[in-house]
């Protein structure tokens, strides 16, 4: 068996930038466990599976140690794939996941995506938390990340993780935001349950920022940047209990698996 897989840049506008993602598009669903397995091969923060249902996609995301609810940068990529490989020409396409039916439409500038919002909330900080960040935050909120607020830029790039501790979290992973200087604000974030100790560019952890920074600020449009070593920028705004997020993408590769 041979299939067709794509390595896409996401929330990026050029290659070396963003996050990376695999695509690979089925005819039907394959094994779970031989789509953890290529996803474990690839070992890129996620892979993405779809199949044609009805007038939609089905859409799966996989890190290398497991199926997740909610990938933003993958779903970017997966509709990068869908429009510029496979001659997708709606303005509009739908992927049925697990968090639900997920809009991506084109816009001048670039894809958005129609994603919940969740509102994270004050919460206590685990002892591992504030250890595994080595610099205490200002305030530790939390939805399906812990999202913990500094002061500046500055804070946030200098944080240096003990994974290990911040493995030992019962939330999925850690987000550290802060206001920014030529964005609205800026992010890192860390997932080391998945097997992810720093992700390059997070646009589901954008649905937690998203609904925070816009209540603060006062605004729903907002400008974004994650501060990883590859960087990315996204374009994000609330609308009720939707996010929108928006960014570019690049193709990196294109190439075809081979399963005896």
């Amino acid at each position: 068996m041979k299939l067709t897989i794509y390595q896409v840049d996401a929330f990026a506008e050029r290659v070396f930038e963003g996050n990376p993602a695999a695509v690979c598009p089925l005819e039907h669903w394959l094994d779970d466990a031989l789509l953890q397995a290529i996803a474990e091969e690839n070992n890129l923060s996620e892979t993405a599976f779809f199949v044609p249902a009805g007038d939609a996609f089905e859409l799966r995301w996989f890190t290398p140690a497991e199926e997740v609810d909610l990938c933003g940068h993958a779903t970017l990529a997966a509709a990068h794939v869908i429009y510029t490989h496979l001659g997708y020409s709606k303005p509009a396409l739908q992927f049925q996941t697990r968090s639900g039916l997920l809009t991506v439409m084109q816009k001048e500038q670039g894809l958005c995506m129609d994603f919940p919002a969740t509102m994270p909330l004050i919460t206590t900080a685990p002892a591992e938390l504030i250890r595994g960040l080595g610099q205490a935050p200002e305030q530790v909120l939390a939805a399906f990340d812990y999202v913990v607020l500094y002061g500046s830029e500055e804070e946030v790039l200098a944080l240096t993780p003990d994974f290990v501790q911040l493995q030992a979290l019962g939330l999925r992973g850690v987000v550290a935001t802060a206001p920014g200087k030529q964005v609205d604000f800026v992010s890192r974030c860390f997932f080391p349950k998945l097997r992810v100790n720093e992700d390059p560019v997070t646009g589901s952890a954008h649905c937690q920022l998203t609904p925070y920074w816009s209540q603060r600020l006062g605004r729903s449009t907002l400008t974004a940047r994650q501060l990883s070593k590859r960087g990315g920028s996204i374009g994000c705004e609330l609308r009720g209990d939707r996010v929108l997020l928006v960014g570019k993408t690049v193709d990196y590769m294109v190439a075809e698996i081979t399963i005896a």
